[in-house]
C-alpha cells in the first residue's frame, strides 16, 4: 500500500477496535519475544482474534476512497508483521 498508516484516517467502529487492540497487545507480545517468551507472545497476539473478526465482518478493506483503502491496507500489513514476528503462520496451513 502507497503512504503511511494513519489512525486519523480510521473511520468504522471495529477497525478502531482493531486499531486499538493491537496498540495494546502488541507491546506486550513484542515484550515476551524480544525475553524469548514465544509462547507467552503467541498468546497475547491470539487475543486479538475477536477484533479480527469484527474487522473483517464489517469493514470493506478495498474501500473506493485510495486513502481510506490504503490506511486499512497498512493496518493489516502491521497486524501481519506481529504475527509473523512469532511464527511463520502461513506454514500451518500446509
Amino acid at each position: 500500500p502507497a503512504g503511511v498508516f494513519s489512525a486519523d484516517v480510521l473511520v468504522e467502529p471495529a477497525e478502531k477496535d482493531l486499531y486499538a487492540a493491537m496498540d495494546r497487545v502488541g507491546a506486550l507480545a513484542r515484550g515476551h519475544f524480544e525475553r524469548g517468551d514465544y509462547e507467552r507472545a503467541l498468546s497475547e497476539l491470539a487475543a486479538l482474534r475477536s477484533a479480527v473478526d469484527g474487522f473483517f465482518d464489517t469493514v470493506m478493506v478495498n474501500a473506493e476512497d485510495l486513502a481510506l483503502r490504503n490506511n486499512r491496507l497498512w493496518l493489516l500489513k502491521d497486524l501481519h508483521t506481529d504475527m509473523n514476528r512469532v511464527a511463520d503462520l502461513s506454514k500451518l496451513a500446509a
